[in-house]
């Protein structure tokens, strides 16, 4: 087969010999089968990148149909939970292909790993049962493709946690445009994973593939690898006790006991329900991997809601008194109310259920400071007390509750005590590491008469952030009352 219509991701030897310093074994970052993986960093027409090299071991004979099979493969076919083809080398004996670089390694690595949580687990599982939809391709509109070898050693993982297929060597084109698709081969693929008709009959489909991956749902489940290895063999495959605990309603004697502190009950029966129809026998009672899409999408959401109720209940517990409910949508309707959590913060949320968190000025400023202020109660704020007519001041604020990857406006609130100056902030601000002051900008008007402004926005990395912000008065106001700051989620992020 002519490379000339991949010219365009041909790379040299040399190059890749030079960013794996010539294949280092502290390069080496996977070994198996016929084939070696190192990492390195080369330079493309798009730009400097991580590159994962799996160079052919030409000796074990099967080298050079799979690279030419895996350069067509992923030349054609592109998907987000498809590992990308960057590159390939082809000179002499050597046939190196290059992928992205999937940062975190493959799924087999995690699945005992009690921090991958099970919103992450489904996550992934719903990004390899898109790519897997998309390649058998229910729209009739390219050949379909059978992987033959669906493991969770191959699905990477990207930084994100975004799963990727890989490893499309023993894959198998077929017509899209048939309800069935049967292709004879020998039997390749791996034990444990592999359709038992397949491997009894000899005949492929698409419906092999849901099998292999309906035994890796389990295994994401169980949260351990679908056999047992002894003295370098597997001497024992789970996946038929796995099945019958399913059948039994012994579900519980299987699943990772870490996962299941963690995880909803009725986000883990949908799960493993679909899990189960993958592995039944008759090929006709399996469902489609659109069907399995849409089953992990409802696990997710089912898992996001009981997390959801989890939170706001905890976060009902922080009010002072305790907040008194009946049900879900009077908690909810108390929450967005907002409450105190003591004399100095005040938390609420938004449509979103995202937390807002109000801190009281008389926390923000320093003790020396509020000597010369004047502090005054006022029937109308969250706070019992506010301050008045502050001239220059310093605050200091930190935070308790925000979420983190959340984007929030950090927002002055304050209100005139008789004169209308309309919506004009009062103050020029800066942070206390900023050479210049900005402002004054325009405010908004709270349903309850305070005025808001944003003075930053920032993205929160962890519950806890500190600022010191500095205020100076301008000089034509008068009669203004500060309430406290507030930090709350951006809806649009520009």
């Amino acid at each position: 087969m002519s490379s000339e219509e991949f010219h365009h991701l041909k790379v040299h030897l040399k190059d890749i010999a030079s960013a794996t310093d010539n294949f280092d074994r502290q390069k080496l970052i996977g070994h198996g089968g016929f084939r070696s993986v190192y990492k390195g960093e080369l330079s493309l027409p798009k730009g400097k990148c991580m590159i994962a090299f799996k160079r052919l071991d030409p000796k074990y004979g099967q080298g050079n149909d799979e690279f030419w099979k895996e350069v067509i493969m992923l030349s054609k076919y592109r998907h987000e939970n498809l590992v990308s083809l960057l590159c390939f080398c082809d000179e002499g004996h050597e046939r190196i292909l290059g992928y992205e670089f999937a940062s975190r390694g493959s799924l087999d690595h995690y699945l005992s790993d009690v921090s991958l949580t099970w919103t992450q687990r489904i996550k992934i599982c719903i990004g390899v049962a898109r790519a897997l939809n998309y390649l058998h391709d229910p729209n009739n509109t390219q050949k379909r493709v059978i992987h033959r070898d669906i493991k969770s050693s191959n699905i990477l993982l990207d930084e994100n946690w975004t799963a990727k297929v890989s490893d499309f060597g023993l894959s198998k084109f077929g017509p899209a445009n048939q309800p069935q698709t049967y292709v004879f081969s020998n039997v390749v693929g791996t034990p444990g994973y592999c359709d038992p008709l397949y491997w009894e009959l000899g005949y492929l489909t698409k419906e092999s593939d849901i099998y292999s991956f309906g035994v890796v749902l389990f295994e994401v489940m169980c949260g351990r690898l679908c056999y047992k290895y002894r003295d370098g063999r597997i001497n024992e495959i789970l996946v038929g006790v796995w099945k019958n605990h399913y059948d039994e309603n012994r579900l519980d004697d299987i699943v990772s006991s870490d996962l299941k502190k963690q995880t909803d009950s009725n986000s883990l029966m949908t799960f493993s329900a679909i899990a189960s129809r993958c592995l039944n026998r008759n090929r006709k009672e399996r469902p489609t991997m659109l069907e399995i899409v849409k089953e992990l999408e409802v696990a997710l959401a089912k898992q996001k809601l009981s997390q959801t109720s989890r939170s706001l209940v905890e976060l009902g517990r922080l009010a002072k008194p305790p907040l008194v409910y009946e049900s879900r949508e009077e908690l909810l309707s108390l929450l967005s109310n907002g409450f105190r959590h003591n004399d100095t913060t005040w938390l609420s949320i938004n449509k979103d259920k995202r937390v807002y968190e109000t801190i009281s000025i008389i926390k923000c400023i320093t003790d020396d400071e509020i000597e010369d202020l004047e502090v005054i109660e006022d029937g109308n704020s969250r706070f019992d007390y506010v301050i008045e007519d502050a001239p220059d001041f310093k605050l200091k604020i930190s935070t308790q509750f925000l979420i983190p990857s959340v984007t929030y406006n950090i927002n002055l609130v304050y209100k005139f005590e008789q004169s209308d100056h309309g919506t004009c902030v009062p103050y020029k601000y800066k942070l206390d590491e900023e050479a210049d002051y900005s402002g004054p900008f325009i405010a908004q008007v709270r349903k309850d008469g305070w005025l808001v402004t944003q003075l930053y926005q920032f993205t929160c990395t962890q519950r806890e952030h500190h600022f010191t912000i500095e205020c100076l008065t301008l000089a034509s106001v008068e009669c203004q009352i500060l309430e406290g700051i507030e930090f709350c989620h951006v809806e649009y992020v520009i």
